[in-house]
């Protein structure tokens, strides 16, 4: 069975310098492919180099970039199929989540995971990574607290991103009683976790722990 790889981060890009490392080391085994989701937006072509710049020097060679819709192509689905690394980037939460959990991209996504591809978050890509995707009001168009399926990649915990910026804490607190998970993860904009197996193997930045009644 393959480790699983997981780098969530409470804010955009760029990855911090030693989490971009393990991210590069994983992502580069053989022919290496890392797929960037994202909701096109102007000026996205600019913003991905955040992302490239610091996982480029971790001999990770290929990038290809993949802008969500409701149908994606044909040719996209399959680049995904074959990518040694995935990321998600930040943006409308909402959006990102209607696209990804529970389709088709979900579903390859998990496999990939499964198999040892890693996989990084950042802000929404984080938000929706666990198996329950907590969206505050700040970042919904309701101004709701949305409890919601996530990607399922890890179990445990409920993430919480932008923690200070958005002084998140009342928040996360009130997620973990809500959902009866052991832990919660408030994590700063240029901070991020990196899990293995589903375990904490590195921090970058400012993370802070919540723990609930289990």
């Amino acid at each position: 069975m393959s480790d699983k790889h997981l780098f969530v981060f409470g804010g955009g890009a760029p990855f911090n310098e030693s989490l971009a490392k393990k991210f590069g080391a994983w992502a580069s085994k053989g022919l290496s492919k890392v797929v960037i989701l994202f909701i096109e937006q102007e000026g996205w072509q600019e913003y991905m180099t955040k992302y490239t710049d610091q996982i480029g020097l971790h001999d990770v060679d290929q990038f290809v970039y993949f802008a969500l819709d409701a149908s994606p192509s044909t040719d996209l689905v399959e680049q995904l199929q074959s990518a040694t690394g995935v990321i998600i980037s930040g943006g409308d939460t909402e959006l990102y989540r209607d696209y990804i959990v529970e389709t088709k991209l979900g579903t390859i996504i998990k496999a990939l995971y499964t198999e040892g591809v890693p996989v990084a978050g950042f802000s929404a890509g984080a938000l929706i990574s666990p198996t329950v995707c907590v969206i505050p009001p700040i970042d919904n168009r309701a101004n709701e607290h949305l409890f919601l399926k996530g990607l399922g990649l890890i179990n445990h915990c409920v993430i919480s991103v932008h923690f200070s910026k958005w002084d998140e804490e009342k928040n996360l607190l009130a997620a973990l009683s809500k959902t009866n998970l052991s832990t919660g993860y408030g994590i700063d904009d240029a901070s991020g976790i990196y899990f293995k197996n589903e375990r904490i193997s590195e921090t970058a930045g400012q993370i802070y722990f919540y723990y609930g009644k289990e």
